[in-house]
């Protein structure tokens, strides 16, 4: 049986919370005048995908329906701005993801961010090539809270749930990761995940 890793992605790699909080903020607030506020956003957006939170927008009466592709469409634009702007290479997470695999550890992403921006994140941060394998919310039919992409992995990389680590920051993420029955490491941000932390805890 194999053992594996398993990396959230915002949060966990990079400390991307507040660049999907700010390019949603800074769509809504272009097209519609307003913004999510930060106790709203850590309470109900956070580490879920962007659909669910036009969803909850659109319940509240903030949103009409049929806005969210024209929404979507321009916070994608924006991410991808912030992203290229801010997005910095982490040492500590090659020399992480380095050991793990020299450990004979299958180390993969499964994010609910969309391909294309988890892709052009983990590109930036220079730790995009290291990993086995990177899924998001569009491989997955129910994105985190459901533990979907979670057990797609462990069947994949014929991995028994005790053999399998997963590392989560958000209440949504690590829902999803307790529910796949494998073993769960929180952490409040990126700047917990390094080598020195891991290998404490296996």
């Amino acid at each position: 049986m194999n053992k594996m890793f398993v990396f959230d992605l915002d949060g966990v790699l990079v400390e991307a919370c507040n660049w999907h909080r700010d390019a949603l903020n800074n769509a809504l607030q272009e097209i519609y005048g307003f913004k999510i506020d930060q106790e709203d956003h850590i309470d109900t957006f956070n580490g879920i995908p962007t659909k669910k939170k036009l969803s909850i927008l659109l319940k509240r009466g903030l949103i009409p329906s049929g806005s969210f592709d024209k929404i979507s469409n321009l916070k994608q634009e924006k991410t991808i701005e912030i992203i290229n702007k801010q997005a910095e290479t982490r040492p500590e997470k090659i020399e992480l993801i380095n050991y793990l695999k020299e450990n004979d550890y299958f180390v993969c992403c499964y994010t609910n961010s969309i391909t294309k921006t988890a892709h052009l994140m983990l590109e930036k941060t220079g730790i995009k090539d290291l990993f086995d394998d990177i899924i998001s919310n569009q491989d997955v039919k129910n994105p985190k809270p459901d533990p979907e992409g979670y057990l797609k992995l462990m069947k994949k990389y014929d991995t028994d749930k005790e053999m399998c680590y997963i590392v989560e920051d958000s209440p949504k993420g690590r829902q999803a990761a307790y529910a796949s029955g494998a073993n769960v490491i929180e952490v409040d941000n990126s700047y917990e995940v390094t080598l020195k932390y891991i290998r404490n805890i296996i």
